[in-house]
């Protein structure tokens, strides 16, 4: 009963940070948070001690996996915590398993979007000047500034991929 309660609670989660990322660019804390304490609650309460460490490390490993990104500049806090909250509900294995899903499911939307708006072929191509020059071994500042988020900071809202991908980590968690 538990576990169904979990998942009930994850479902709410993500499809309320869906929502708001969607209208309004936000994924609040007042969501995340109780998420993550219903995590620690619910698993604790199902599985004692063990299921007080599954959330903790699911928590931590949500987290660590989007802090790169985090600090690249490429996600925002609140996808970080969106993960780290989905990593409390259902442990670490899942959290992996839905950042790789998101990962792969953002990469296919933004290309997706890039053609939509006709800026593939400019943006492989500043990929592409950005990888020489720091295989180059040069130039750090200039591979930086065309590295520059800034034109694509607004291609889509991550949730969205963590949403599609907390869903496929489910599904793939039945087979």
């Amino acid at each position: 009963m538990l576990a169904v309660l979990a998942d009930l609670v994850l479902l709410i989660l993500i499809m309320t940070c869906l929502i708001t990322d969607l209208r309004e660019r936000k994924i609040y804390n007042k969501v995340v948070f109780p998420a993550v304490a219903a995590g620690i609650v619910l698993n604790t309460a199902q599985l004692g001690l063990p299921g007080l460490r599954t959330s903790i490390a699911g928590f931590i490993t949500g987290i660590l996996i989007f802090l790169v990104p985090f600090a690249l500049g490429g996600l925002g806090a609140g996808d970080v915590k969106l993960l780290g909250a989905v990593g409390a509900l259902k442990g670490p294995l899942f959290a992996v398993y839905a950042a790789l899903a998101a990962a792969l499911i953002g990469g296919v939307l933004a290309l997706l979007v890039l053609l939509w708006q006709c800026k593939l072929l400019s943006t492989l191509k500043r990929l592409g000047m950005a990888m020489f020059i720091l295989l180059r071994g040069g130039g750090g500042s200039m591979a930086q500034l065309l590295l520059e988020r800034t034109p694509y900071s607004s291609l889509i809202p991550y949730g969205l991929p963590i949403f599609l991908g907390t869903i496929a980590a489910y599904l793939y968690s039945f087979c």
